[in-house]
This record gives structure tokens, C-alpha cells and sequence, in this order.
């Protein structure tokens, strides 16, 4: 997963890429979204992580990966605007489909090259950033996300998975979907219950900073040490989030 070094941009976007990948094969994996033959193994210097594969038997895991290339052509071309969200829903029969868990993945590209970042409340220069620095960093993430992911209450039995990206309209062609995407309808995503917003670490290099935020209902973090991660509420029982502004804590 991690280069010797980190000098040059596509150096830098090759290991979001990657992290990006770890962080939503390990979300699916210990939330039980697909089976086990839906991943293979890799290791994190001593961490153990289940990365998603293309499987003809789960279907699911195989468009989930298409998605995940289709970010990949977009985060490439430059085209992304925080955030990039994931999100488990629920289908009912009118249609409408609201979010219970939904997990943002923030880019910011900088004049160097792509920087990593997952939620820190402290800030440094670009140019002080060693590939020790992401390497200790990317662990810390991946470990915080196996805990939280193995802390949380179960989803329930019928939940689907979407996928959201948003642009830079002043750089993104007006007809330009990556791969595996279509035009959305609404910039929001209604939330039933009464949700937990949660900032899990950060992942810095010179060129690229990505944020790792989860929202998910408050009974299901009954179970998770709060020490761990930064977190925010609201009392509102319905909340429609949107995604493509700040933080809802910071607003």
C-alpha cells in the first residue's frame, strides 16, 4: 500500500486510491454487506485488511467496485468537490429512500499534490509532511475504522448501498459522468432517526488531504468508546443531510 517515497503527485493520488479502496472494503466488510468471497487479503505493514474484488457470485461487490473506478477516473481528472459519500439506505414502497449510515470521504487537492487528511483539528504545512508521517497515519485510520466499524450496532437486514459524487463546475465538462455513474436528482439525503456525526483521522501527504466522516444513527453507537473519535449530534428526529457543505457540526 505504501510507497518507498512520496515526490511526485501521481505517487501521492495512487496511495488515495488505494486507502480509498482499504477504507470502504474494510466499511462493507465488518458491516457484513457482502460475503466473504466477496474479498481477498492484504496486509498494512502488521494490519490484516479484506480488500473488495470483482465476484460473478455477489453481483453487489462487483458494481461497488465499478463505482470505485469510476471515482478513481474522476479523482484523477481532478473533477471531485468534497465529499465523495457512500451511504446505506433503506428502500420503502414509495420510493424514497432514506439514509441510516452513510460515510463521507472529502478530497482537497493542493499546489504540491494530493494530500490525505481524515478529520484532524490540527493543521501544518504541506511541506513538512514525510511519507512516515502518511504512512503512521493511514494505519491509525484503518485501525480507527476496524474499531468503530466492530463497536457499532448491526445495520438492518435490508439495506442498499449507494454511491455519491460531486463536481467542480468550473472545471468539470457539463456532460461528464465517470463510469458506473449517472446525473443525480438532489444534492441532499434525507436521514430517519436521530443521527451521530463522527470524524474518524486524517492521512496527509504534499499533494492530496482526504477526510473520513461517518453519520450514523445514535442508538448504534451505545457500544463505541467515545474516546476514540470526534463526534457531534443534533435532537432533530429527521435530518436532511447535505453533503456537499460543511460539516453539520461546524455549521
Amino acid at each position: 500500500v505504501f510507497p518507498s517515497k512520496i515526490t511526485t503527485e501521481q505517487q501521492s493520488l495512487m496511495l488515495v486510491k488505494r486507502l480509498l479502496a482499504v477504507a470502504v472494503s474494510c466499511i462493507t466488510y465488518l458491516r457484513g454487506i457482502f460475503p466473504e468471497s466477496a474479498y481477498g487479503t492484504r496486509y498494512m505493514d502488521d494490519v490484516c485488511v479484506k480488500i473488495l474484488k470483482e465476484d460473478k457470485s455477489c453481483p453487489g461487490s462487483s458494481q461497488l467496485v465499478k463505482w470505485m473506478l469510476g471515482c478513481y477516473d474522476a479523482l484523477q481528472k481532478k473533477y471531485v468537490s468534497p465529499p465523495v459519500s457512500f451511504g446505506c439506505f433503506t428502500c420503502i414502497e414509495t420510493l424514497v429512500s432514506t439514509i441510516t449510515e452513510c460515510y463521507h470521504f472529502k478530497f482537497k487537492y493542493t499546489h504540491n499534490g494530493p494530500l490525505l487528511d481524515i478529520s484532524s483539528t490540527t493543521k501544518r504545512n504541506d511541506s513538512t509532511i514525510t511519507c512516515a508521517d502518511t504512512k503512521k497515519a493511514s494505519i491509525l485510520l484503518i485501525r480507527k475504522i476496524y474499531v468503530l466499524m466492530q463497536n457499532l450496532s448491526p445495520l438492518p437486514n435490508d439495506v442498499c448501498l449507494t454511491m455519491k459524487l460531486f463536481y467542480y463546475d468550473e472545471v468539470t465538462p457539463p456532460d461528464y459522468q465517470p463510469p458506473g455513474f449517472k446525473e443525480g436528482e438532489c444534492e441532499g439525503m434525507i436521514f430517519e432517526g436521530e443521527p451521530m456525526y463522527l470524524n474518524v483521522g486524517e492521512v496527509p501527504t504534499p499533494f492530496h488531504m482526504l477526510k473520513v466522516k461517518v453519520t450514523t444513527e445514535k442508538q448504534r453507537m451505545e457500544g463505541v468508546d467515545k474516546s476514540i473519535l470526534k463526534q457531534g449530534e443534533t435532537n432533530a428526529p429527521l435530518q436532511v443531510l447535505r453533503v456537499d457543505g460543511d460539516d453539520p457540526e461546524e455549521e
